[in-house]
């Protein structure tokens, strides 16, 4: 039996072993094919704190805390006291101190769990914190579904030729996956507008026109153009749908010119007739519905993680 991955906190991938990336895989498929959860012997307390639009990554962080027995304190970020002026750690210390044990969120700083999960000595937050998003730093749980998608379809990563298309600077999404794709053994190449493509990427892979690789890799990795992330950007101004989509998105050609397994991904929400064909987005090829799915289950496995690394619950 693979060894259960316990863990303090869960704000990153990059510190991640291969082995417990492979291990969570395992959990998250054992969740999906109907595998016991946890008993716990005391109840665990997790509160969503989303400071982002969200539809998926919230209500699947809510159904995996649900199916693992998990009790949720409701957290309305509109009407919270951070309105007010109060602190992220101050709100975290709230929470904390009224006995919830892990806190779920999403926040528009890079990095925002950092005093978090390292607080002064004089401090007293002890919470375990699971990153739902940080700006265009971190998106663990994204990336996490989307390598047990791959997986589940495939079977392995090595040598598998992944594409990761779109507004790349900016995602948060590509910069979590880029580097454990590379890990796990893929090949990860890049394109999408040369304006929003950061060099500092190549470590990781190869910027290619994307007609070059329709044909040739194995996953068609489409990332959402991050408008939101663009302020001050001057490349912002030089945005069309309807020409982005002719030069990088995946209409019916490309999609036609696709190999028979290769699979489209894309973390959502999707634009239609933007990075994708509206009429694709169901397509044969188009593992968007599959990614939903397993979120809920990567989700839960990445919870266990944290509870059974802080002894939460009863469990060792």
């Amino acid at each position: 039996m693979t060894e259960l991955v316990k863990l303090p906190h869960f704000v990153s991938v990059e510190k991640l072993t291969v082995d417990q990336i492979a291990a969570l895989i395992a959990r998250a498929e054992y969740f999906k094919q109907g595998g016991a959860t946890p008993a716990f012997k005391q109840p665990v307390y997790v509160t969503n704190m989303f400071f982002e639009n969200s539809t998926r990554t919230h209500t699947s962080f809510a159904m995996a805390e649900k199916k693992l027995g998990l009790t949720e304190i409701p957290f309305d970020a509109a009407h919270s006291s951070m309105a007010k002026g109060e602190t992220l750690y101050d709100t975290c210390l709230v929470m904390n101190a009224l006995g919830v044990d892990l806190s779920v969120i999403r926040a528009t700083q890079n990095a925002y769990y950092e005093p978090l999960i390292h607080p002064q000595d004089d401090q007293h937050l002890d919470l375990g914190i699971v990153n739902a998003g940080d700006g265009s730093g971190q998106h663990p749980s994204q990336s996490l579904l989307d390598m047990m998608t791959i997986h589940e379809h495939f079977g392995h990563f090595k040598g598998l030729k992944v594409a990761i298309v779109g507004d790349i600077t900016n995602s948060r999404v590509a910069r979590s996956n880029m580097e454990i794709l590379t890990r796990l053994g893929a090949e990860v190449y890049f394109s999408g507008p040369e304006y929003w493509y950061d060099h500092a990427f190549d470590q990781y892979g190869k910027y290619r026109p994307l007609d070059e690789l329709v044909g040739t890799v194995d996953v068609m990795m489409l990332l959402r153009v991050q408008h939101e992330r663009h302020a001050g950007d001057a490349n912002e101004a030089r945005f069309d749908a309807a020409n982005y989509h002719r030069e990088y998105g995946i209409n019916h050609d490309r999609y036609d010119r696709l190999k028979d397994d290769c699979i489209i991904m894309h973390p959502g929400p999707i634009n239609h007739d933007v990075e994708l064909a509206g009429d694709l987005v169901e397509a044969p090829q188009s593992a968007f519905f599959k990614q939903m799915q397993n979120g809920v289950f990567m989700r839960m496995a990445m919870l266990e993680a944290v509870v059974r690394g802080r002894r939460l619950g009863g469990l060792e």
